[in-house]
């Protein structure tokens, strides 16, 4: 696996950049976190680059979970789901890159979903509702090879569950992955949206996101090489695609207004390269969209994941990444630089329209970040997961 992750990243302009010398690096300026946030190191084993949280033992107290692994609340105490071991952060790949934790099957228990190593088909955990032994494994979908290094978990037909957008690996088409409907099943459903062999569907494909980009009242699907043209019919594998240059290879990509025109833009951050960015919406000659790139930072390489939610309460949702560190065993640019988690919040109306808040400079992020309350206090913590260990950081912005 090791090799084949490593010879398919040629294609990107990040390999071009370094033949070429001309690769910048992470920002000089002193990082100095601020002392709004929390910090609880829960491990610095490497197990996962995923990460998720649920209530698994129905204890009414937020568990975290990392790949193979559950960590109690509130001594965070290790349990183990599957039979699995500690990777090597500076040779091994981990075999969780993203986690989410739900009711899969609606039988009352939080379920564990674990996003495997590129290409391969994701999977999920059953609950054993407390009683010992290993979690039951369930595979997804008809095993979809998920294409994406950063799929993403959204509510795609709006039901009130999350759903696994990302590419198949197979037919290179956009697809999104329902999960079960009905208390008792276990199967999650595949369904297209775009038509087969379409760009961004490649193995280790970066960049993903979904948004309505042309407010017409229907999300649409971002991709580094443009957007596809969402309509009422979530299932129908025809949604036009709209060629653009959303930037280089990236992590989750985010459709907001940033600077407050009335037009969605897009955010997104490099995901093993250098740079955040904001892709301003602007017309092209013929009035069509296009986007105009603009830097936001440079303060730290590898940010191959990010999430939106609003930490300091202001009604307005913030943009948080960090980098993924060792995120090549050390041979990227800035890949084994100081692992910072920060955040943005927007100021629409007021340029440049954002601000950069640095949380810590020890932890980074993996290949998901969550934003949820841990403590019950009604302010979203962040909780992460990479080569570098397991965190918690608990809000305490005031508001």
């Amino acid at each position: 696996m090791t090799n084949a992750y490593s010879q398919a990243k040629p294609l990107f302009k990040m390999r071009q950049q370094m033949a070429e010398g001309t690769v910048t690096t992470p920002s000089s300026k002193t990082v100095v976190p601020s002392n709004d946030f929390k910090k609880t190191k829960i491990t610095g084993d490497f197990i996962s680059e995923g990460v998720a949280v649920a209530d698994l033992n129905k204890d009414g107290k937020l568990d975290i979970v990392a790949g193979y692994y559950w960590f109690e609340a509130p001594n965070w105490t290790r349990h183990e789901m599957a039979p699995s071991r500690l990777f090597d952060p500076r040779k091994e790949y981990s075999n969780s890159f993203l986690n989410l934790g739900m009711d899969v099957n609606q039988d009352g228990w939080d379920d564990v979903v674990v996003v495997d190593f590129p290409g391969l088909p994701g999977f999920w955990f059953e609950n054993p509702k407390n009683q010992a032994g290993q979690w039951k494994k369930h595979i997804l979908a008809d095993s979809v090879g998920i294409a994406n290094e950063s799929p993403g978990f959204i509510d795609i037909d709006g039901d009130g569950r999350l759903d696994i957008l990302c590419g198949d690996k197979a037919k290179k088409q956009i697809v999104w992955l329902k999960a079960p409907s009905k208390p008792g099943e276990t199967e999650w459903k595949r369904f297209a949206l775009s038509q087969e062999n379409v760009p961004g569907t490649e193995i280790f494909s970066h960049g993903i996101g979904y948004g309505d980009v042309n407010k017409d009242g229907f999300n649409d699907v971002v991709i580094r090489e443009g957007w596809f043209e969402g309509t009422a019919d979530k299932t129908s594998g025809n949604w036009v695609f709209h060629p653009a240059n959303l930037g280089e290879p990236c992590s989750h990509m985010q459709v907001l207004d940033v600077n407050g025109d009335g037009k969605n833009d897009v955010v997104s951050a490099s995901a093993h390269a250098l740079g955040v960015w904001w892709h301003e919406q602007v017309a092209d000659e013929q009035g069509k969209i296009d986007f105009k790139t603009h830097l936001m930072s440079n303060t730290t390489a590898q940010t191959h994941s990010s999430i939106m939610a609003d930490l300091n309460g202001d009604g307005q949702k913030d943009y948080i990444t960090g980098k993924r560190f060792l995120a090549h065993h050390g041979r990227d640019p800035g890949d084994s630089e100081a692992p910072i988690l920060m955040w943005f919040e927007f100021t629409p109306g007021q340029a440049p329209y954002y601000k950069e808040h640095v949380i810590d400079n020890d932890s980074g992020a993996g290949l998901n970040i969550v934003a949820q309350d841990m403590n019950g206090d009604r302010k979203p913590d962040v909780v992460v997961a990479n080569k570098n260990g397991v965190y918690l950081f608990e809000n305490r912005l005031k508001r």
